[in-house]
């Protein structure tokens, strides 16, 4: 990716991404982008290094989504690259894990459209709320949710709910369908396909579907991370001058 040396307004920025100038000040407000310099008159006067941190921002979100694309970049910006890069290897560690309960899912379809009724893949014997929580990486509380909402069934001792290796399957395919946005009233009613053994057209629907999305999200961070390499090799090239930069900006206006 090729730095034009150039300055640029809001607009100039937002043009490229699609975005309006005000969300180019609210993504430098967020600490997104670095703070921008300023004209005599008040405006804002951004450069090469606010393109780029842009691009970078735009593209991680895409791929990473809102919240992970922001501790990116303020890592980066207050010079804190591991920090940056343990977000992106946590996405990319969740991304895998969907990828295996994908195949689970797959295999278990498999198993349904068959006719068979044994286990999906999953643990031998049954496990405590606690232990399936984590195996998910939800909440118990969330998990209690999904029994109120028809998703689970699990049986329940005198002290606790116990969960079944079928419950742990139930479980797998519901956290990945709620990953991929769907409700849980729509959830439920495949899940209840799921039980009889004779919902396996939608579920293997739904499994491609969120194969797509997998791959397309994916796709996403694959071009995130590669904005973000981009960044980062800028950063590494003009250290000094933007450190000038940084020292030379007056302080903030109250104009745009």
């Amino acid at each position: 990716m090729k730095f034009q040396k150039a300055v640029y307004r809001p607009v100039d920025l937002a043009r490229v991404h699609g975005l309006s100038a005000q969300a180019v000040r609210n993504y430098e407000a967020a600490g997104v982008i670095p703070p921008a310099s300023r004209t005599p008159s008040g405006y804002r006067s951004y450069t090469d290094n606010h393109a780029g941190a842009l691009s970078a921002y735009v593209a991680l979100v895409r791929g990473y989504g809102f919240q992970p694309a922001g501790e990116i970049m303020r890592s980066v910006l207050r010079g804190d690259l591991p920090s940056a890069l343990t977000v992106v290897d946590a996405a990319h560690v969740l991304l895998q894990r969907d990828r295996e309960t994908l195949d689970q899912v797959a295999a278990a379809a498999v198993v349904l459209a068959s006719g068979s009724t044994s286990a999906a893949p999953g643990p031998a014997a049954s496990v405590s709320v606690g232990a399936l929580a984590r195996r998910l990486g939800v909440t118990p509380a969330t998990l209690r949710k999904w029994e109120r909402a028809g998703i689970l069934a699990p049986a329940r001792s005198r002290t606790a709910r116990v969960y079944s290796p079928e419950d742990v399957r139930d479980a797998e395919l519901a956290h990945l369908l709620r990953r991929g946005g769907y409700l849980l009233h729509h959830i439920a009613a495949v899940i209840e396909q799921v039980r009889a053994a004779g919902g396996a057209g939608p579920l293997a629907a739904s499994i491609e579907q969120w194969r797509e999305r997998i791959a397309a999200r994916g796709r996403a961070m694959l071009t995130g991370s590669a904005r973000l390499a981009d960044y980062l090799s800028y950063l590494e090239l003009t250290r000094g001058d933007i450190a000038t930069s940084a020292m030379d900006s007056p302080g903030q206006h109250p104009a745009g």
